[in-house]
């Protein structure tokens, strides 16, 4: 199938390391995990990937974990490389989870950040309130989305996360790096996760933000039920634990590669 996914490729492709390839979460890019990116590229091939309906990545008619799964199995397929350690932030640790799950043969490592294999109650309507506040069409300045944005959304790392994807077309138009429209209307679906007994039995590390509740002492027993070989890392952080902890992230990660 064709993939339609926009991404960036770093580092030595004849590296004997498996290579590095990294999912980000709900409303980024590939760009948002820059800071692992840089830390390994001097050592590993490091794959950067534009989620479907996110940065330059194709547009859908729809959400679904299964279609874009193919996707970006689709994408390893054609990179023609033999092993991967997938790392994926939020949204892109489901991602890559379920690829874990699909093709266990080509994962050699799973890095899961700050997300847990469950469903989750919604909790993005400030977000969507504030995005679906600003009129693209009559919008003047990035400052003037910042302040519509900050009448619902009072976390100024929020607000400069969400605004990293707003920008001008060659026409001068503003427009979102990500499909607004499908996240919104779609959202319970991309929320969901279908249990999985025992989805992965390859080596997992799922590091947590200590300020965040995405991964909660809850989930501690369905996160081992699913994933067997699971060992836990808590960091001192939000949920945008890599943006906040860059240094500390790079190092929990190398050590959990290192016993490859």
């Amino acid at each position: 199938m064709s993939h339609g996914l926009y991404f960036q490729t770093h580092g030595d492709r004849a590296s004997p390391l498996p290579a590095l390839v990294l999912i980000h979460g709900l409303f980024g890019n590939s760009d948002n995990l820059s800071v692992i990116r840089r830390h390994f590229e001097n050592d590993r091939y490091v794959v950067s990937i534009d989620l479907p309906d996110h940065g330059k990545s194709q547009r859908s008619e729809t959400f679904s974990f299964d279609g874009a799964v193919q996707k970006i199995v689709a994408l390893l397929k054609e990179l023609n490389i033999p092993k991967y350690v997938l790392v994926g932030h939020s949204l892109g640790g489901k991602m890559s989870m379920l690829v874990a799950h699909q093709r266990p043969e080509l994962i050699s490592q799973l890095v899961v950040m700050d997300i847990a294999p469950i469903p989750y109650p919604a909790r993005h309507h400030a977000v969507f309130n504030g995005l679906n506040s600003i009129d693209l069409a009559s919008l003047n300045s990035r400052n003037e989305a910042k302040q519509a944005l900050s009448e619902h959304l009072e976390d100024p790392g929020t607000q400069a996360f969400l605004l990293k994807s707003l920008y001008q077309d060659e026409n001068g138009n503003w427009a979102w790096r990500f499909n607004l429209p499908l996240i919104v209307r779609d959202y319970d679906a991309l929320s969901d996760w279908q249990h999985i007994p025992e989805c992965f039995n390859g080596p997992t590390l799922f590091i947590k933000g200590a300020e965040s509740d995405y991964i909660q002492s809850a989930h501690q027993s369905v996160i081992m039920e699913q994933f067997p070989q699971a060992s836990a890392k808590v960091v001192q952080a939000g949920h945008w634990l890599h943006a906040q902890k860059p240094q500390v992230v790079n190092a929990l990660i190398t050590k959990f590669l290192r016993v490859e």
